[in-house]
C-alpha cells in the first residue's frame, strides 16, 4: 500500500512498513489543503493529531483504505464519515496506558506531598516542614472514570499502596483484581481522590463541572491526564478557591490547540488559567503524560502491526 504520514512518530513505523513490502512517503510541513489535493494516491495515511480529519479530507482520498492514528484519542477524526465511506481507523490505545499510569500517579504524589511548593521554597532557602506535612494514598478511596486502558493502568500502580481502588465505566461488567466499579454516583460520594481516564465525546466534554464537584461528599484530590476539555476549567478554579478540591494534577487544559501542540490565545491567558499557575497546589505538565521513550517506540510497534493485519484482511 502507498501511505502517506503526516507526523514524526519513532523510526522504526515506516523502517518496518518499508520492510514489510508498503511505500511510505512523508509530509510534515505542507498545508492541510494541499495534502487534501494530493490525497487521491494513497490508500493510507498515519498522523498524531495535527489536525482534523473530516468527511471532505477522506472523500478527498479515492483509494483511501485506513487511517492510523499514533495515539489514542480520536476525537479529531470523523469517525461517521470513515464508516459511511469504508475508510478503517486504526489507534493504538494500549501503547501508552502505562505511561499514562505512572504519570497520573506522580502528578498524585506530587499535590499530595507538597512536592511542587516544598522544592520552589528550599530553591529560596525557606525551609518549612510542617507547614509542608503530606497526606498518604494508603487508606483513601480513588474513583477513576473511565477504565479503558489508561485507567486500568493507573489501577494497576495504586495496587500497592493499600487504598480502596472504585471506577466508573460506560460499559458494564469491567471489574477486576484491582478495581471495583460503580455508579458515578456512588464515586462521588466516596472518593477522596478522582483520577479522570476518558475520550472526548459529548458524554464526556465538560464532564467535571460546578454540578459534578458540588456532588461529590468529600474534598478531594483530581487528576486528568485525559482531555482537558472532560473539566470545567473555571468551575474547578472556583473549587479550589472553596477548598473542595483540595488540589489538581492537569496534564491537559480545556485551552489546548486541537493538535494538543500549544495553547490558544498564548497572548491573553484567561483569569481561570492565570490562577492555575500560580496555585502552589496545582501541578501542570503539557500534555507529557503518555510520552515516553519507551511509549512512543510501543504505539510505533501496535500501529505497524495493525496496518499490516489490516493489509491482509
Amino acid at each position: 500500500m502507498r501511505i502517506l504520514h503526516l507526523d514524526t512518530n519513532h523510526p522504526l513505523l515506516i523502517e518496518r512498513l518499508n520492510s514489510l513490502g508498503h511505500i511510505n512517503e512523508e509530509d510534515y510541513s505542507s498545508p492541510k489543503e494541499i495534502i487534501e489535493s494530493a490525497l487521491e494516491t494513497y490508500e493510507g495515511v498515519v498522523l498524531r493529531s495535527r489536525f482534523k480529519i473530516d468527511r471532505q479530507f477522506m472523500q478527498a482520498g479515492k483509494q483511501l483504505r485506513f487511517i492510523a492514528r499514533v495515539g489514542s484519542g480520536l476525537e479529531n477524526i470523523d469517525l461517521q464519515a470513515a464508516e459511511d465511506l469504508g475508510i478503517k481507523v486504526i489507534s493504538a490505545p494500549e501503547g501508552n496506558s502505562n505511561a499514562v499510569g505512572e504519570h497520573a500517579l506522580a502528578m498524585l504524589l506530587n499535590v499530595m506531598n507538597h512536592i511542587k511548593r516544598s522544592d520552589m521554597e528550599v530553591r529560596r532557602g525557606l525551609w518549612y516542614r510542617e507547614a509542608n506535612r503530606g497526606i498518604e494514598i494508603e487508606g483513601k478511596t480513588v474513583g477513576i472514570i473511565g477504565y479503558g486502558n489508561t485507567g486500568k493502568a493507573f489501577a494497576r500502580k495504586l495496587s500497592g499502596f493499600n487504598a480502596r481502588v472504585i471506577f466508573n465505566d460506560i460499559l458494564p461488567d469491567l471489574e477486576d483484581e484491582y478495581a471495583t466499579q460503580v455508579t458515578l454516583h456512588e464515586l462521588q460520594q466516596s472518593s477522596d481522590i478522582i483520577s479522570i481516564h476518558l475520550p472526548l465525546t459529548p458524554l464526556t466534554d465538560g464532564l467535571v463541572n460546578h454540578e459534578f464537584i458540588n456532588t461529590c461528599k468529600k474534598s478531594f484530590w483530581l487528576i486528568n491526564t485525559a482531555r482537558g476539555r472532560n473539566v470545567i476549567t473555571a468551575d474547578l478554579v472556583e473549587a479550589l478557591r472553596s477548598g473542595k478540591v483540595r488540589g489538581a494534577g492537569l496534564d491537559v487544559l480545556e485551552y489546548e490547540k486541537a493538535s494538543f501542540e500549544n495553547l490558544r490565545n498564548v497572548e491573553s491567558y484567561p483569569e481561570p488559567f492565570r490562577y492555575l499557575i500560580k496555585a502552589d497546589n496545582v501541578i501542570l505538565t503539557p500534555h507529557i503524560a503518555g510520552w515516553t521513550d519507551e511509549s512512543k517506540e510501543k504505539l510505533a510497534k501496535i500501529i505497524v502491526e495493525k496496518i499490516q493485519e489490516f493489509s491482509l484482511s
